[in-house]
């Protein structure tokens, strides 16, 4: 070609040589211009990468949380409690709850929070660490029953800025009586405890739940309790809510009705009114409770709470113990009201009749110790009848001395004395029913004949609670048939109720016997109803000794008991009182007579109601016993 083209040829070679070396020098440039633009993208990744994940790592990890889907928990209604007739006694009311989402939480914020909700700080952090093993999605209820002051502080902080970690949620409080109205008995709700987490009845729940704590609360927590709804929704990287992805409504709890009746447990309540002790009132014909109260109460509506430590503190280190349930737990001895029992020992036995009678100076010499008879002039010669009417302590002494002790025990374990009841509540205790063999395996000790002369007017280690003394005499009227104590009304499976083969003729005495009491120159005449339908036991039991009084140089009151039934034929309440140093039993006689009038007028009303008009009037049974001339009022 070169040689084609001559000089002419050359130039255009080497002006085409040139262009192409020009072409090459400016592709190298864009080349290299292209590797420093890769180069310095790759750099801006990684930097953007190392801003992200590790610079501003939390930065970032917190807008990517806020950004996707968050749970609200809709706490479910625990179901009312009722009475017999289907009035309220325990409700719900609409309140407002504030969350801490531990998701979002920032450990500076709990300060200012708790300052905000009046809240303890210190509680705060301590409620705080114990869910550290928790998973954080679950939410922690910070505050219940806010007041409007606490819900506009909420409102106005939980933005993304300021507090993103609250969230208000709607709830359903209880609301329980003021003034301790039936606080035993009902119970009260409060957050699940770590050791309750453990216990196979809470398997189902979770921490932070509200479960029964004591009492009714607690024995029907399954049923009371609803199932909670959840609600999910969207939210920016604001944690804003943009919309709701799905809903599932609460399920509330089950409501009960009870036996009792609103009426007489207001009268109980009334009557016990700054008194230590309690009242137990039940109808022996199918052992439902009418009436249970238990004092000094509390205010249920303190305790029903997640803050709730002062009131705590203060229950629980008040000396009379108010937390206490006396009835069922107080374990105290009956004094005199065991009687009745003890005179069925001994009819049961034969080594007594209606007619026996026994001596009364004022006192008897038993194994070389001389027992007082509450009577220091004594009784005289005295029966059966007399001796439960007026309380004869000799003659107690007599019958338990003749029968001895393993009788008494034998036909006091009959009625129900020394073992739990199985009353629909928790925390029953049992009693002592004291025995040879009892005393052999519980103190290691033989027993003594003078144990059983103290045992045979209900002292000594004999022990019961009220409600052990009402079912007794409830079993003991019916004729030796006890059923099973229940608070619970309806369709709920009762136990079977413990019959015994007792002749009723024997029953018949001690009835006549325990009417005479009230309506025959007893112990309680104080006590007594116009109709003559009230009828019952009284009983002053020491807390202590005489002797052990005078060594130590102090005065303790007696403890005052009452036990009772009405009508006196075919008796449909019976009603247990024990106030603590009442000091004596007649006292406590008025207690159990004013419940069972409030009973006795509401059933008159009931029958006037129906129809029955003015013609209607309680049938009244001529009372049994000593004649009207022949009443003393002696204390028990």
């Amino acid at each position: 070609m070169f040689r084609a083209s001559g000089r002419a040829g050359r130039e255009e070679y080497q002006e085409r040589l040139s262009l192409q070396r020009d072409e090459g020098k400016f592709a190298q440039g864009k080349i290299g211009l292209l590797q420093y633009v890769t180069v310095g993208v790759f750099l801006f990744l990684v930097g953007g990468y190392w801003n992200l994940q590790i610079r501003n790592e939390d930065v970032y990890s917190l807008k990517a949380e806020r950004n996707r889907i968050k749970s609200f928990p809709i706490p479910a209604a625990r179901g009312k409690i009722l009475d017999r007739d289907g009035r309220v006694i325990v409700d719900n009311h609409s309140s407002f709850s504030v969350l801490l989402s531990r998701e979002n939480l920032q450990e500076e914020h709990l300060a200012p929070i708790a300052e905000g909700l009046n809240l303890d700080y210190e509680e705060l952090v301590a409620r705080l660490n114990r869910f550290r093993k928790r998973p954080k999605y679950q939410a922690l209820i910070l505050k219940q029953e806010l007041t409007p002051a606490e819900i506009a502080f909420v409102e106005s902080h939980r933005d993304p800025d300021t507090f993103p970690e609250l969230e208000l949620i709607h709830t359903e409080r209880r609301v329980y009586p003021g003034n301790g109205f039936a606080a035993h008995m009902l119970g009260y709700v409060g957050e699940i405890s770590e050791s309750e987490l453990n216990q196979p009845e809470f398997v189902k729940n979770q921490p932070g739940d509200l479960v029964g704590k004591t009492g009714l609360e607690r024995q029907y927590n399954d049923i009371l309790t609803g199932e909670d709804g959840q609600r999910q929704v969207l939210v920016n990287n604001k944690g804003e809510e943009r919309r709701v992805l799905g809903f599932k409504a609460a399920v509330p709890g089950e409501s009960i009705q009870l036996t009792i009746d609103l009426d007489l447990q207001t009268v109980a309540e009334l009557a016990m009114e700054g008194k230590r002790g309690a009242v137990v009132a039940l109808d022996p014909r199918n052992g439902e409770v009418l009436a249970l109260t238990s004092r000094p109460s509390y205010d249920l509506s303190k305790l029903a709470s997640r803050d709730r430590g002062a009131e705590w503190r203060e229950i629980t280190t008040n000396p009379e113990k108010p937390l206490l349930n006396r009835a069922i737990q107080a374990q105290l001895a009956p004094g005199s009201t065991f009687k009745p029992f003890v005179a069925l020992s001994a009819l049961e036995s034969g080594e007594v009749d209606e007619n026996t009678s026994f001596g009364c100076g004022g006192g008897f010499n038993f194994f070389g110790r001389y027992f007082h008879c509450h009577k220091k002039s004594g009784h005289g010669g005295t029966s059966l009848k007399k001796a439960l009417a007026q309380s004869c302590d000799v003659y107690f002494y007599q019958v338990g001395n003749r029968i001895g002790i393993d009788q008494i025990a034998k036909w006091a374990e009959i009625a129900g004395f020394g073992k739990k009841t199985g009353i629909d509540l928790p925390a029953e205790a049992s009693g002592t029913l004291p025995s040879t063999k009892w005393k052999i395996r519980a103190l290691r000790e033989r027993w003594y004949g003078g144990d059983t002369i103290s045992v045979s007017i209900g002292q000594g280690y004999l022990t019961a609670t009220p409600i052990q003394l009402a079912h007794g005499m409830g079993g003991l009227v019916m004729g030796g048939v006890w059923h099973t104590p229940h608070l619970r009304k309806g369709d709920a499976p009762q136990k079977a109720a413990r019959k015994a083969e007792i002749d009723l003729t024997h029953v018949r005495t001690i009835m006549d016997g325990v009417c005479d009491v009230v309506n025959g120159g007893g112990t309680a005449g104080r006590s007594r109803l116009p109709n003559g339908e009230f009828c019952g036991k009284t009983g002053t039991a020491q807390i202590a000794s005489n002797e052990y009084q005078k060594a130590k140089g102090i005065r303790l009151k007696d403890n005052a008991w009452f036990v009772a039934f009405a009508p006196r034929v075919n008796p449909e309440i019976v009603v247990s009182v024990l106030w603590e140093e009442g000091e004596h039993g007649p006292d406590a006689a008025l207690i159990a007579r004013d419940v069972v009038k409030a009973y006795l007028d509401k059933r008159a009303r009931k029958q006037y109601s129906q129809g029955a008009g003015e013609g209607v009037q309680v049938k009244l049974e001529q009372p049994a016993g000593l004649s009207s001339g022949e009443r003393t009022a002696e204390n028990d």
